[in-house]
């Protein structure tokens, strides 16, 4: 791999080694008294976040220090993007200030992707290595790495994850967890669900890998997984629903809805939570929830993904 922009560039087999890195850097951190492994030492990756962030930023800050990288954190409110620089600029400007790898949240759908080319276009013409491209959220779009993290939780909650059900319930229009954890657990053999408002689906949905409904009752039954989503006002211009209480009692996680999956079934979320509208505060503080589980498996996820595209699979394999 060359950059992580979307989980469709991932096949079973390269999904299945990057879940198995992310475990074996998690058992290598066991027991250390400082937890720091030499594996990208030398190597500067650098963050370029323009929408807010704490568990994605934090984690891949965490995944780079403990493999001694030099980690830089650049805020889009606080560079040259605030007087009008453009995203090229600002891309082949931490590309010259010596970046390895450069991991990307934006509001628009497909910047990690138009960055990406613009390397690639760069390389072509000058013949010289660039940054690798880590998409860590683009728009509606995707986010990858989200999706590894939960199928990591999952897998290690449920075992293997072909021919489990999973259904995903909120907000799918707006969230592009959805959408990669959609089509990487398809990837993965489970069967995936998208349960939501009518309002809250997207156009061409019935093109994806998954079953849609919109009862949500109805589809708990039997689930291995349920993956609550964050319902993203920011990004709403209108009325999707009629109210925060009517969406509590349609789609919100409650006890008595926990109570009819079966024992085994784990519930996930990505962050941050809606308590009391999404899902309710002792279902998410249950041990049934792996929110936490998710974001400790974020940081060996990307510490996995990290050495996957800085140090290349012959390597990682050796």
């Amino acid at each position: 791999m060359r950059h992580l922009l979307t989980v469709t560039d991932l096949d079973r087999a390269a999904a299945i080694a990057l879940l198995d890195e992310a475990e074996r850097f998690e058992q290598a951190l066991l027991g250390r008294e400082v937890r720091k492994l030499p594996t990208l030492r030398g190597r500067t990756v650098m963050t370029v976040f323009f929408e807010n962030s704490t568990r994605t930023r934090v984690s891949f800050e965490v995944a780079g220090k403990w493999m001694s990288a030099d980690v830089i954190n650049v805020s889009a409110s606080s560079s040259s993007v605030s007087k009008g620089e453009s995203l090229r600029d600002t891309a082949l400007t931490l590309h010259a200030a010596g970046a390895d790898a450069l991991i990307v949240r934006h509001p628009a759908s497909g910047a990690a992707h138009q960055i990406a080319h613009w390397f690639e276009s760069w390389s072509r013409r000058s013949g010289s290595a660039v940054p690798a491209v880590i998409n860590a959220g683009d728009g509606m779009h995707e986010h990858p790495t989200q999706a590894l993290l939960d199928a990591l939780t999952l897998r290690q909650r449920l075992g293997d994850i072909a021919g489990r059900r999973v259904v995903i319930v909120g907000d799918i229009l707006h969230s592009r967890v959805a959408r990669s954890n959609a089509f990487l657990l398809s990837t993965l053999g489970a069967e995936v669900v998208l349960v939501a408002p009518r309002t809250l689906l997207p156009v061409g949905v019935e093109d994806w890998p998954v079953r849609v409904s919109v009862d949500l009752d109805s589809e708990l039954p039997g689930a291995d997984a349920v993956l609550m989503l964050r319902v993203q006002a920011e990004r709403m211009n209108g009325g999707f629903f009629p109210s925060a209480r009517e969406y509590a009692v349609r789609y919100g996680l409650s006890e008595r809805r926990v109570a009819l999956l079966d024992e085994h079934a784990v519930v996930l979320h990505p962050g941050p939570m809606l308590r009391g509208m999404e899902i309710a505060s002792s279902v998410a503080d249950s041990p049934r929830a792996a929110v936490l589980q998710q974001v400790t498996n974020g940081v060996h996820m990307r510490m996995a993904v990290l050495f996957r595209l800085l140090v290349g699979v012959q390597e990682a394999a050796a």
